[in-house]
Protein backbone atom coordinates (compact mmCIF):
# COMPACT_ATOMS: atom_id res chain seq x y z
CA UNK A 1 0.00 0.00 0.00
CA UNK A 2 2.81 2.46 0.75
CA UNK A 3 4.48 1.85 -2.63
CA UNK A 4 1.48 2.93 -4.72
CA UNK A 5 1.99 6.69 -4.39
CA UNK A 6 5.69 6.28 -5.18
CA UNK A 7 4.78 4.52 -8.41
CA UNK A 8 2.63 7.47 -9.39
CA UNK A 9 5.28 10.01 -8.46
CA UNK A 10 8.02 8.21 -10.38
CA UNK A 11 5.97 8.36 -13.60
CA UNK A 12 5.60 12.15 -13.50
CA UNK A 13 8.53 13.17 -15.70
CA UNK A 14 7.95 10.40 -18.25
CA UNK A 15 6.66 12.66 -21.09
CA UNK A 16 7.00 16.32 -20.07
CA UNK A 17 4.75 18.14 -22.56
CA UNK A 18 3.67 21.12 -20.48
CA UNK A 19 4.65 24.51 -21.91
CA UNK A 20 5.71 27.28 -19.63
CA UNK A 21 3.53 30.38 -19.67
CA UNK A 22 4.72 33.44 -21.57
CA UNK A 23 4.71 37.05 -20.34
CA UNK A 24 1.36 38.07 -19.00
CA UNK A 25 -0.55 40.81 -20.84
CA UNK A 26 -0.93 44.22 -19.19
CA UNK A 27 -4.59 43.54 -18.50
CA UNK A 28 -3.80 40.19 -16.90
CA UNK A 29 -5.77 38.22 -19.52
CA UNK A 30 -4.52 34.76 -20.42
CA UNK A 31 -6.06 32.01 -22.48
CA UNK A 32 -5.25 28.32 -21.90
CA UNK A 33 -4.06 26.08 -24.66
CA UNK A 34 -6.35 23.33 -25.95
CA UNK A 35 -4.91 19.86 -25.57
CA UNK A 36 -4.47 17.58 -28.51
CA UNK A 37 -5.78 14.04 -28.58
CA UNK A 38 -2.34 12.67 -27.86
CA UNK A 39 -2.01 14.86 -24.79
CA UNK A 40 -5.35 13.73 -23.47
CA UNK A 41 -4.62 10.07 -23.91
CA UNK A 42 -0.98 9.50 -23.04
CA UNK A 43 0.89 12.68 -22.14
CA UNK A 44 1.49 13.94 -18.65
CA UNK A 45 -0.66 16.83 -17.48
CA UNK A 46 -0.44 18.99 -14.34
CA UNK A 47 -3.18 16.88 -12.76
CA UNK A 48 -1.86 13.40 -13.58
CA UNK A 49 -0.66 12.76 -10.04
CA UNK A 50 -4.01 13.83 -8.50
CA UNK A 51 -5.82 10.59 -9.27
CA UNK A 52 -8.28 8.59 -7.14
CA UNK A 53 -5.57 5.99 -6.73
CA UNK A 54 -3.22 8.59 -5.25
CA UNK A 55 -5.90 10.19 -3.07
CA UNK A 56 -7.19 6.96 -1.56
CA UNK A 57 -4.87 6.91 1.54
CA UNK A 58 -5.14 10.65 2.19
CA UNK A 59 -7.58 12.20 4.66
CA UNK A 60 -10.67 14.14 3.63
CA UNK A 61 -9.36 17.73 4.21
CA UNK A 62 -6.22 17.17 2.17
CA UNK A 63 -8.26 15.42 -0.50
CA UNK A 64 -10.49 18.49 -0.87
CA UNK A 65 -7.47 20.73 -1.27
CA UNK A 66 -5.95 18.53 -3.94
CA UNK A 67 -9.26 18.15 -5.77
CA UNK A 68 -9.68 21.93 -5.81
CA UNK A 69 -6.12 22.25 -7.06
CA UNK A 70 -6.89 19.76 -9.79
CA UNK A 71 -9.87 21.81 -10.97
CA UNK A 72 -7.80 24.98 -11.01
CA UNK A 73 -4.99 23.36 -12.98
CA UNK A 74 -7.45 21.95 -15.49
CA UNK A 75 -8.92 25.43 -15.89
CA UNK A 76 -5.72 27.47 -16.27
CA UNK A 77 -3.01 24.85 -16.17
CA UNK A 78 -1.74 25.02 -19.73
CA UNK A 79 -1.48 28.50 -21.12
CA UNK A 80 -1.48 29.92 -24.61
CA UNK A 81 1.35 32.14 -25.72
CA UNK A 82 0.03 35.70 -25.79
CA UNK A 83 1.30 38.87 -27.32
CA UNK A 84 1.26 41.58 -24.64
CA UNK A 85 0.18 44.07 -27.31
CA UNK A 86 -3.13 42.23 -27.72
CA UNK A 87 -4.44 43.74 -24.48
CA UNK A 88 -4.30 47.19 -26.13
CA UNK A 89 -6.09 46.34 -29.38
CA UNK A 90 -9.87 46.48 -30.06
CA UNK A 91 -10.30 42.84 -31.08
CA UNK A 92 -8.44 41.17 -28.19
CA UNK A 93 -8.83 43.84 -25.52
CA UNK A 94 -11.79 42.01 -23.98
CA UNK A 95 -12.07 38.21 -23.76
CA UNK A 96 -15.42 37.71 -22.06
CA UNK A 97 -17.39 36.66 -25.15
CA UNK A 98 -19.72 33.66 -25.28
CA UNK A 99 -21.94 31.71 -27.65
CA UNK A 100 -24.63 34.41 -27.56
CA UNK A 101 -22.15 37.10 -28.57
CA UNK A 102 -20.88 34.82 -31.36
CA UNK A 103 -24.42 34.37 -32.68
CA UNK A 104 -25.08 38.13 -32.57
CA UNK A 105 -21.83 39.04 -34.32
CA UNK A 106 -22.07 36.34 -37.00
CA UNK A 107 -25.68 37.15 -37.75
CA UNK A 108 -24.98 40.87 -37.92
CA UNK A 109 -22.02 40.25 -40.22
CA UNK A 110 -23.78 37.63 -42.35
CA UNK A 111 -27.10 39.33 -43.13
CA UNK A 112 -27.43 42.83 -44.49
CA UNK A 113 -27.81 44.90 -47.60
CA UNK A 114 -26.15 42.23 -49.77
CA UNK A 115 -29.30 40.12 -49.45
CA UNK A 116 -31.32 42.89 -51.08
CA UNK A 117 -29.48 42.59 -54.40
CA UNK A 118 -29.73 38.78 -54.67
CA UNK A 119 -32.82 39.06 -56.94
CA UNK A 120 -30.62 41.08 -59.33
CA UNK A 121 -28.36 38.02 -59.65
CA UNK A 122 -31.39 35.82 -60.35
CA UNK A 123 -32.42 38.16 -63.17
CA UNK A 124 -29.23 37.18 -65.03
CA UNK A 125 -29.09 33.52 -63.92
CA UNK A 126 -32.73 32.47 -64.04
CA UNK A 127 -34.59 30.18 -61.65
CA UNK A 128 -32.58 26.97 -61.92
CA UNK A 129 -29.06 28.35 -62.01
CA UNK A 130 -29.88 31.01 -59.45
CA UNK A 131 -31.17 28.56 -56.83
CA UNK A 132 -28.37 26.09 -57.59
CA UNK A 133 -25.66 28.75 -57.25
CA UNK A 134 -27.14 30.05 -53.99
CA UNK A 135 -27.39 26.56 -52.48
CA UNK A 136 -23.86 25.53 -53.45
CA UNK A 137 -22.43 28.79 -52.16
CA UNK A 138 -24.23 28.37 -48.82
CA UNK A 139 -22.95 24.82 -48.26
CA UNK A 140 -19.45 25.74 -49.41
CA UNK A 141 -19.11 28.73 -47.10
CA UNK A 142 -20.55 26.78 -44.16
CA UNK A 143 -17.79 24.21 -44.60
CA UNK A 144 -15.05 26.86 -44.76
CA UNK A 145 -16.56 28.54 -41.70
CA UNK A 146 -16.15 25.28 -39.78
CA UNK A 147 -12.53 25.09 -40.97
CA UNK A 148 -11.74 28.56 -39.65
CA UNK A 149 -13.33 27.82 -36.27
CA UNK A 150 -11.24 24.66 -35.92
CA UNK A 151 -8.00 26.33 -37.02
CA UNK A 152 -8.24 29.13 -34.46
CA UNK A 153 -6.22 27.01 -31.99
CA UNK A 154 -4.84 24.41 -34.39
CA UNK A 155 -1.22 24.82 -33.21
CA UNK A 156 -0.66 24.01 -29.51
CA UNK A 157 0.11 27.09 -27.48
CA UNK A 158 -1.03 29.58 -30.12
CA UNK A 159 -4.30 31.41 -30.82
CA UNK A 160 -4.74 32.91 -34.27
CA UNK A 161 -6.77 35.98 -33.38
CA UNK A 162 -6.88 37.48 -36.86
CA UNK A 163 -7.34 36.16 -40.37
CA UNK A 164 -3.96 37.48 -41.48
CA UNK A 165 -2.20 35.69 -38.61
CA UNK A 166 -3.68 32.35 -39.70
CA UNK A 167 -2.70 33.06 -43.31
CA UNK A 168 0.88 33.74 -42.20
CA UNK A 169 0.97 30.45 -40.28
CA UNK A 170 -0.26 28.55 -43.35
CA UNK A 171 1.47 30.32 -46.26
CA UNK A 172 4.47 31.91 -44.56
CA UNK A 173 5.14 35.34 -43.10
CA UNK A 174 5.44 37.32 -46.33
CA UNK A 175 3.20 35.34 -48.64
CA UNK A 176 0.45 35.21 -46.01
CA UNK A 177 0.40 38.99 -45.74
CA UNK A 178 0.35 39.43 -49.52
CA UNK A 179 -2.48 36.93 -49.96
CA UNK A 180 -4.74 37.86 -47.04
CA UNK A 181 -4.13 41.48 -46.10
CA UNK A 182 -5.45 43.13 -49.26
CA UNK A 183 -8.71 41.13 -49.60
CA UNK A 184 -9.57 41.36 -45.90
CA UNK A 185 -8.94 45.10 -45.71
CA UNK A 186 -10.67 45.56 -49.06
CA UNK A 187 -13.63 43.54 -47.80
CA UNK A 188 -13.94 45.67 -44.67
CA UNK A 189 -13.49 49.01 -46.46
CA UNK A 190 -15.57 47.98 -49.47
CA UNK A 191 -18.39 46.76 -47.28
CA UNK A 192 -18.27 50.00 -45.29
CA UNK A 193 -18.48 51.97 -48.55
CA UNK A 194 -21.44 49.95 -49.77
CA UNK A 195 -23.13 50.38 -46.38
CA UNK A 196 -22.76 54.16 -46.68
CA UNK A 197 -24.34 53.99 -50.15
CA UNK A 198 -27.35 51.90 -49.19
CA UNK A 199 -27.71 53.56 -45.78
CA UNK A 200 -27.69 57.08 -47.17
CA UNK A 201 -30.06 56.24 -50.02
CA UNK A 202 -32.41 54.44 -47.65
CA UNK A 203 -32.45 57.41 -45.27
CA UNK A 204 -33.39 59.62 -48.24
CA UNK A 205 -36.30 57.36 -49.16
CA UNK A 206 -37.38 57.15 -45.51
CA UNK A 207 -37.52 60.96 -45.36
CA UNK A 208 -39.57 61.08 -48.56
CA UNK A 209 -42.06 58.54 -47.22
CA UNK A 210 -42.45 60.21 -43.83
CA UNK A 211 -42.51 63.73 -45.24
CA UNK A 212 -45.11 62.87 -47.89
CA UNK A 213 -46.04 64.74 -51.08
CA UNK A 214 -47.14 67.87 -49.21
CA UNK A 215 -43.76 68.45 -47.56
CA UNK A 216 -42.46 71.95 -48.27
CA UNK A 217 -39.00 71.64 -46.73
CA UNK A 218 -35.93 71.59 -48.96
CA UNK A 219 -34.82 67.94 -49.18
CA UNK A 220 -31.18 66.97 -48.85
CA UNK A 221 -29.32 65.66 -51.85
CA UNK A 222 -28.16 62.05 -52.00
CA UNK A 223 -24.55 63.03 -51.20
CA UNK A 224 -25.75 65.00 -48.18
CA UNK A 225 -27.62 61.92 -46.95
CA UNK A 226 -24.38 59.95 -47.35
CA UNK A 227 -22.72 62.51 -45.10
CA UNK A 228 -25.48 62.25 -42.48
CA UNK A 229 -25.19 58.47 -42.42
CA UNK A 230 -21.39 58.61 -42.21
CA UNK A 231 -21.58 60.98 -39.24
CA UNK A 232 -23.88 58.57 -37.39
CA UNK A 233 -21.46 55.72 -38.11
CA UNK A 234 -18.53 57.72 -36.75
CA UNK A 235 -20.40 58.49 -33.52
CA UNK A 236 -21.20 54.80 -32.94
CA UNK A 237 -17.65 53.76 -33.85
CA UNK A 238 -16.32 55.32 -30.62
CA UNK A 239 -17.19 52.11 -28.75
CA UNK A 240 -13.77 50.73 -27.77
CA UNK A 241 -13.65 47.04 -28.70
CA UNK A 242 -15.41 44.15 -30.39
CA UNK A 243 -17.18 42.88 -27.28
CA UNK A 244 -18.50 46.36 -26.51
CA UNK A 245 -20.54 46.36 -29.74
CA UNK A 246 -22.35 43.10 -28.89
CA UNK A 247 -25.50 45.13 -28.19
CA UNK A 248 -25.23 46.82 -31.58
CA UNK A 249 -24.74 43.42 -33.22
CA UNK A 250 -27.92 42.21 -31.53
CA UNK A 251 -29.79 45.23 -32.89
CA UNK A 252 -28.32 44.59 -36.32
CA UNK A 253 -29.29 40.91 -36.22
CA UNK A 254 -32.88 41.58 -35.14
CA UNK A 255 -33.39 44.37 -37.66
CA UNK A 256 -31.88 42.27 -40.48
CA UNK A 257 -34.21 39.35 -39.83
CA UNK A 258 -37.20 41.69 -39.47
CA UNK A 259 -36.73 43.79 -42.59
CA UNK A 260 -35.69 40.79 -44.72
CA UNK A 261 -38.93 39.09 -43.79
CA UNK A 262 -40.98 42.26 -44.25
CA UNK A 263 -39.52 43.04 -47.68
CA UNK A 264 -40.19 39.67 -49.26
CA UNK A 265 -43.60 39.22 -47.58
CA UNK A 266 -44.76 42.66 -48.73
CA UNK A 267 -43.43 41.97 -52.24
CA UNK A 268 -45.13 38.62 -52.76
CA UNK A 269 -48.40 39.84 -51.20
CA UNK A 270 -48.85 42.55 -53.87
CA UNK A 271 -49.89 42.14 -57.48
CA UNK A 272 -46.97 41.51 -59.76
CA UNK A 273 -46.17 44.33 -62.19
CA UNK A 274 -47.22 43.96 -65.84
CA UNK A 275 -44.73 42.76 -68.44
CA UNK A 276 -42.91 40.68 -65.83
CA UNK A 277 -40.55 38.04 -67.18
CA UNK A 278 -38.49 35.32 -65.56
CA UNK A 279 -36.23 34.65 -68.52
CA UNK A 280 -32.58 35.66 -68.04
CA UNK A 281 -31.92 39.09 -69.47
CA UNK A 282 -30.86 39.02 -73.09
CA UNK A 283 -27.80 41.09 -73.87
CA UNK A 284 -26.51 42.28 -77.26
CA UNK A 285 -23.39 40.10 -77.35
CA UNK A 286 -22.16 36.82 -75.95
CA UNK A 287 -19.30 38.61 -74.18
CA UNK A 288 -21.75 40.93 -72.43
CA UNK A 289 -23.88 37.94 -71.42
CA UNK A 290 -20.84 36.09 -70.04
CA UNK A 291 -19.60 39.06 -68.00
CA UNK A 292 -23.10 39.72 -66.66
CA UNK A 293 -23.40 36.11 -65.49
CA UNK A 294 -19.99 36.35 -63.82
CA UNK A 295 -21.04 39.56 -62.08
CA UNK A 296 -24.27 37.88 -60.94
CA UNK A 297 -22.32 34.97 -59.47
CA UNK A 298 -20.09 37.51 -57.75
CA UNK A 299 -23.19 39.05 -56.14
CA UNK A 300 -24.16 35.57 -54.89
CA UNK A 301 -20.65 35.06 -53.48
CA UNK A 302 -20.72 38.46 -51.77
CA UNK A 303 -24.02 37.55 -50.11
CA UNK A 304 -22.06 35.14 -47.89
CA UNK A 305 -19.74 37.56 -46.17
CA UNK A 306 -18.27 37.60 -42.70
CA UNK A 307 -15.53 34.97 -42.89
CA UNK A 308 -12.91 37.69 -42.48
CA UNK A 309 -14.40 38.25 -39.00
CA UNK A 310 -14.69 34.65 -37.76
CA UNK A 311 -11.28 34.44 -36.07
CA UNK A 312 -11.68 37.94 -34.66
CA UNK A 313 -15.03 37.03 -33.10
CA UNK A 314 -13.59 33.81 -31.66
CA UNK A 315 -10.65 35.76 -30.25
CA UNK A 316 -13.03 37.59 -27.89
CA UNK A 317 -13.81 34.34 -26.05
CA UNK A 318 -11.90 32.77 -23.17
CA UNK A 319 -10.38 29.39 -23.92
CA UNK A 320 -9.39 26.76 -21.38
CA UNK A 321 -8.44 23.09 -21.32
CA UNK A 322 -11.98 22.08 -20.31
CA UNK A 323 -13.80 24.80 -22.28
CA UNK A 324 -12.02 25.56 -25.58
CA UNK A 325 -13.24 28.58 -27.52
CA UNK A 326 -14.27 26.63 -30.62
CA UNK A 327 -17.19 24.99 -28.80
CA UNK A 328 -19.25 28.14 -28.03
CA UNK A 329 -18.11 29.73 -31.28
CA UNK A 330 -19.42 26.89 -33.43
CA UNK A 331 -22.61 26.72 -31.38
CA UNK A 332 -23.31 30.41 -31.97
CA UNK A 333 -22.29 30.20 -35.64
CA UNK A 334 -24.73 27.35 -36.32
CA UNK A 335 -27.62 29.34 -34.87
CA UNK A 336 -26.58 32.44 -36.81
CA UNK A 337 -26.28 30.69 -40.15
CA UNK A 338 -29.63 28.98 -39.72
CA UNK A 339 -31.24 32.42 -39.54
CA UNK A 340 -29.02 33.64 -42.38
CA UNK A 341 -30.44 30.93 -44.62
CA UNK A 342 -33.96 31.88 -43.50
CA UNK A 343 -33.25 35.43 -44.67
CA UNK A 344 -31.26 35.01 -47.88
CA UNK A 345 -33.23 32.28 -49.64
CA UNK A 346 -36.72 33.83 -49.22
CA UNK A 347 -35.46 37.28 -50.26
CA UNK A 348 -33.78 35.92 -53.39
CA UNK A 349 -36.61 33.61 -54.43
CA UNK A 350 -39.50 35.80 -53.30
CA UNK A 351 -37.99 38.95 -54.75
CA UNK A 352 -37.40 37.36 -58.15
CA UNK A 353 -40.91 35.86 -58.15
CA UNK A 354 -42.48 39.25 -57.35
CA UNK A 355 -40.53 41.38 -59.86
CA UNK A 356 -38.71 39.07 -62.27
CA UNK A 357 -36.02 40.77 -64.31
CA UNK A 358 -37.62 44.17 -63.58
CA UNK A 359 -35.61 44.17 -60.33
CA UNK A 360 -32.39 45.10 -62.16
CA UNK A 361 -31.01 48.66 -62.21
CA UNK A 362 -32.33 51.10 -64.81
CA UNK A 363 -35.41 48.97 -65.45
CA UNK A 364 -37.71 51.06 -63.28
CA UNK A 365 -38.25 54.76 -62.70
CA UNK A 366 -36.83 55.03 -59.20
CA UNK A 367 -34.86 58.00 -57.98
CA UNK A 368 -31.66 56.01 -57.49
CA UNK A 369 -30.06 53.60 -59.98
CA UNK A 370 -29.02 50.84 -57.62
CA UNK A 371 -31.63 48.13 -58.14
CA UNK A 372 -32.57 45.43 -55.64
CA UNK A 373 -35.76 44.24 -54.00
CA UNK A 374 -36.00 47.23 -51.67
CA UNK A 375 -35.97 49.73 -54.54
CA UNK A 376 -38.37 47.57 -56.53
CA UNK A 377 -40.76 47.54 -53.57
CA UNK A 378 -40.62 51.33 -53.39
CA UNK A 379 -40.82 51.84 -57.15
CA UNK A 380 -43.75 49.52 -57.87
CA UNK A 381 -45.77 49.48 -54.63
CA UNK A 382 -45.11 52.75 -52.81
CA UNK A 383 -48.77 53.72 -53.34
CA UNK A 384 -50.19 50.27 -52.48
CA UNK A 385 -48.53 49.68 -49.09
CA UNK A 386 -49.35 51.79 -46.00
CA UNK A 387 -46.77 54.53 -45.58
CA UNK A 388 -46.07 53.57 -41.96
CA UNK A 389 -45.25 49.98 -42.86
CA UNK A 390 -43.03 51.00 -45.74
CA UNK A 391 -41.26 53.61 -43.59
CA UNK A 392 -40.65 51.00 -40.88
CA UNK A 393 -38.95 48.66 -43.37
CA UNK A 394 -36.66 51.44 -44.56
CA UNK A 395 -35.85 52.50 -40.99
CA UNK A 396 -34.87 48.93 -40.07
CA UNK A 397 -32.49 48.86 -43.04
CA UNK A 398 -30.84 52.05 -41.76
CA UNK A 399 -30.39 50.57 -38.27
CA UNK A 400 -28.91 47.40 -39.72
CA UNK A 401 -26.46 49.32 -41.90
CA UNK A 402 -25.32 51.36 -38.89
CA UNK A 403 -24.72 48.17 -36.88
CA UNK A 404 -22.96 46.32 -39.71
CA UNK A 405 -20.63 49.26 -40.31
CA UNK A 406 -19.23 48.85 -36.78
CA UNK A 407 -18.35 45.17 -36.93
CA UNK A 408 -16.87 45.37 -40.44
CA UNK A 409 -14.78 48.40 -39.51
CA UNK A 410 -13.35 46.82 -36.35
CA UNK A 411 -10.51 44.92 -38.15
CA UNK A 412 -9.41 48.18 -39.80
CA UNK A 413 -9.48 49.98 -36.44
CA UNK A 414 -7.43 47.11 -35.03
CA UNK A 415 -4.85 47.49 -37.82
CA UNK A 416 -4.56 51.24 -37.26
CA UNK A 417 -4.03 50.81 -33.53
CA UNK A 418 -1.64 47.88 -33.99
CA UNK A 419 0.62 50.07 -36.10
CA UNK A 420 0.49 52.86 -33.52
CA UNK A 421 1.14 50.65 -30.48
CA UNK A 422 3.98 48.77 -32.16
CA UNK A 423 5.80 52.04 -32.81
CA UNK A 424 5.08 53.81 -29.54
CA UNK A 425 4.91 50.74 -27.24
CA UNK A 426 1.86 52.16 -25.46
CA UNK A 427 -1.91 51.91 -25.93
CA UNK A 428 -3.84 54.44 -27.99
CA UNK A 429 -5.32 57.35 -26.08
CA UNK A 430 -8.98 58.23 -26.52
CA UNK A 431 -8.09 61.09 -28.88
CA UNK A 432 -5.82 58.97 -31.07
CA UNK A 433 -8.42 56.20 -31.26
CA UNK A 434 -11.17 58.69 -32.13
CA UNK A 435 -8.95 60.31 -34.76
CA UNK A 436 -8.35 56.98 -36.50
CA UNK A 437 -12.06 56.24 -36.64
CA UNK A 438 -13.10 59.68 -37.87
CA UNK A 439 -10.45 59.47 -40.60
CA UNK A 440 -11.62 56.01 -41.68
CA UNK A 441 -15.28 57.04 -41.78
CA UNK A 442 -14.68 60.02 -44.06
CA UNK A 443 -12.35 58.08 -46.36
CA UNK A 444 -15.18 55.61 -46.97
CA UNK A 445 -17.56 58.52 -47.50
CA UNK A 446 -15.40 59.93 -50.30
CA UNK A 447 -15.05 56.48 -51.87
CA UNK A 448 -18.84 56.08 -51.75
CA UNK A 449 -19.36 59.42 -53.48
CA UNK A 450 -16.89 58.43 -56.19
CA UNK A 451 -18.33 54.91 -56.75
CA UNK A 452 -22.15 55.03 -56.47
CA UNK A 453 -22.73 51.62 -58.13
CA UNK A 454 -24.20 49.32 -55.47
CA UNK A 455 -24.98 46.15 -57.42
CA UNK A 456 -21.82 46.41 -59.53
CA UNK A 457 -19.73 47.06 -56.43
CA UNK A 458 -21.25 43.97 -54.82
CA UNK A 459 -20.16 41.85 -57.79
CA UNK A 460 -16.62 43.19 -57.74
CA UNK A 461 -16.40 42.79 -53.96
CA UNK A 462 -17.63 39.23 -54.29
CA UNK A 463 -14.97 38.44 -56.86
CA UNK A 464 -11.99 40.05 -55.17
CA UNK A 465 -12.80 38.77 -51.69
CA UNK A 466 -14.06 35.33 -52.70
CA UNK A 467 -10.78 33.58 -51.75
CA UNK A 468 -11.18 34.77 -48.16
CA UNK A 469 -14.45 32.85 -47.89
CA UNK A 470 -14.17 29.96 -50.33
CA UNK A 471 -10.50 29.27 -51.18
CA UNK A 472 -7.99 30.22 -48.49
CA UNK A 473 -9.59 28.20 -45.65
CA UNK A 474 -9.28 25.01 -47.73
CA UNK A 475 -5.59 25.67 -48.42
CA UNK A 476 -5.01 26.51 -44.74
CA UNK A 477 -6.55 23.22 -43.65
CA UNK A 478 -4.22 21.21 -45.88
CA UNK A 479 -1.11 23.18 -44.95
CA UNK A 480 -1.71 23.27 -41.18
CA UNK A 481 -3.57 20.02 -40.44
CA UNK A 482 -1.62 18.07 -43.10
CA UNK A 483 -4.12 15.32 -43.96
CA UNK A 484 -2.80 12.14 -45.54
CA UNK A 485 -1.48 12.87 -49.00
CA UNK A 486 -3.77 11.76 -51.85
CA UNK A 487 -6.57 10.98 -49.41
CA UNK A 488 -10.14 12.17 -50.02
CA UNK A 489 -9.69 15.01 -47.53
CA UNK A 490 -6.49 16.11 -49.28
CA UNK A 491 -8.03 16.07 -52.78
CA UNK A 492 -11.30 17.65 -51.63
CA UNK A 493 -9.70 20.70 -50.06
CA UNK A 494 -7.20 21.28 -52.85
CA UNK A 495 -9.95 21.10 -55.49
CA UNK A 496 -12.23 23.45 -53.57
CA UNK A 497 -9.38 25.89 -53.04
CA UNK A 498 -8.37 26.10 -56.70
CA UNK A 499 -11.99 26.31 -57.82
CA UNK A 500 -12.37 29.28 -55.49
CA UNK A 501 -9.34 31.00 -57.04
CA UNK A 502 -10.65 30.41 -60.57
CA UNK A 503 -14.10 31.76 -59.68
CA UNK A 504 -12.49 34.77 -58.03
CA UNK A 505 -10.70 35.76 -61.23
CA UNK A 506 -13.82 35.27 -63.36
CA UNK A 507 -16.13 37.15 -60.98
CA UNK A 508 -13.67 40.03 -60.63
CA UNK A 509 -13.55 40.48 -64.41
CA UNK A 510 -17.35 40.42 -64.51
CA UNK A 511 -17.54 42.99 -61.72
CA UNK A 512 -15.14 45.37 -63.47
CA UNK A 513 -17.09 45.04 -66.73
CA UNK A 514 -20.37 45.74 -64.94
CA UNK A 515 -18.97 48.88 -63.25
CA UNK A 516 -17.74 50.22 -66.60
CA UNK A 517 -21.03 49.35 -68.28
CA UNK A 518 -23.17 50.92 -65.53
CA UNK A 519 -20.92 53.99 -65.50
CA UNK A 520 -21.66 54.53 -69.18
CA UNK A 521 -25.38 54.11 -68.55
CA UNK A 522 -25.26 56.54 -65.65
CA UNK A 523 -24.21 59.35 -67.99
CA UNK A 524 -27.59 59.11 -69.67
CA UNK A 525 -29.63 58.28 -66.57
CA UNK A 526 -31.98 61.08 -65.60
CA UNK A 527 -33.87 60.39 -62.35
CA UNK A 528 -37.44 61.61 -62.16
Amino acid sequence: MEERPETELISIPATPRVSTPEIQTPSGQRSPRPASKETKSSAWTPTSFISPRFLSPIGTPMKRVLINMKGYLEEVGHLTKLNPQDAWLPITESRNGNAHYAAFHNLNAGVGFQALVLPVAFAFLGWSWGILALTIAYCWQLYTLWILVQLHEAVPGKRYNRYVELAQAAFGERLGVWLALFPTVYLSAGTATALILIGGETMKLFFQIVCGPLCTSNPLTTVEWYLVFTSLCIVLSQLPNLNSIAGLSLVGAVTAITYSTMVWVLSVSQERPPMISYEPLSLPSSAAAFFSVMNALGIVAFAFRGHNLVLEIQATMPSTFKHPAHVPMWRGAKVAYFFIAMCLFPVAIGGFWAYGNLVTPFSMSVQMPSGGILNALYGFHSHDIPRGLLALAFLLVVFNCLSSFQIYSMPVFDSFEAGYTSRTNRPCSIWVRSGFRVFYGFVNFFIGVALPFLSSLAGLLGGLTLPVTFAYPCFMWVLIKRPTKYSFNWYFNWILGWLGIAFSLAFSIGGVWSIVNDGLKLKFFKPN
